[in-house]
């Protein structure tokens, strides 16, 4: 059985089962990625709830795997080497899980760097775009009377929207016929957009008739359904 005395984390969050991988997250579109790729791959592991109402995410155990304090971070203790592995930043840790996994990554290499081209298209204008509407849209930036900020994130939304859309069109999922771990870093962020944000008509999401049928797709999976409820809040 692994030792993960070691990793500071682990007083903070004990391992109940040091043999499975160990989750750091909470439900937000960013943590639900790896929970839902740990349930589509069946990988065992122990998920820890990290609360942002206690500040867990600022605090020495957390910061000591995920130095930018943010979720979701994993602590494998079958990594490479059969040696324990920490890992912070969701698009690294769905990479790592795809190759540990054999699964959601094609196995050619074009196929494998298109998948990487999407999953940094979602890190890089997706997450950060999307995130800063929810901001002025839900959150306190829609007490500026300077609406400015949120029309700049509505178009950018908009037409981050429209590029997915028209790569959409005529296929299943982003990879074509190829569920991949592309899908599993975007779609949480879309069905966030017009669920907790409540963004949708704001953006006119019925627009983009390609991404919503994706969408559609997406949720219906039931390692989805069930990824995107762990870890469980308090």
């Amino acid at each position: 059985m692994a030792d993960l005395s070691d990793f500071p984390i682990t007083r903070k969050w004990p391992a109940q089962h040091p043999d499975r991988l160990q989750l750091y997250s909470l439900p937000t579109p960013n943590g639900v990625k790896v929970p839902i790729m740990l349930e589509e791959t069946g990988i065992p592991y122990e998920p820890h709830l990290v609360s942002f109402d206690k500040q867990d995410q600022t605090t020495p155990e957390f910061l000591s795997i995920s130095p930018n304090n943010k979720i979701p971070a994993i602590l494998d203790p079958d990594g490479p080497g059969g040696k324990p592995l920490p890992l912070f930043e969701s698009g690294a840790i769905l990479v790592y899980l795809a190759d540990k996994s054999g699964k959601f990554m094609p196995t050619d290499a074009a196929g494998r760097y298109t998948t990487l081209q999407w999953l940094m298209f979602q890190m890089g204008g997706i997450g950060p775009m999307f995130g800063q509407l929810g901001f002025f849209h839900r959150f306190a930036g829609k007490d500026y009377e300077d609406k400015r900020p949120r029309d700049r994130y509505v178009a950018e939304a908009r037409r981050l929207l429209g590029v997915l859309d028209r790569h959409l069109q005529g296929r299943e999922w982003i990879l074509g016929d190829q569920y991949t771990i592309a899908d599993i870093a975007t779609f949480p962020w879309v069905r966030n957009l017009i669920g907790f944000y409540g963004a949708g008509e704001l953006v006119g999401f019925d627009e983009f008739g390609a991404v919503k049928k994706t969408l559609e797709r997406f949720a219906a999976r039931p390692a989805v359904a069930a990824g995107l409820n762990i870890p469980k809040r308090d």
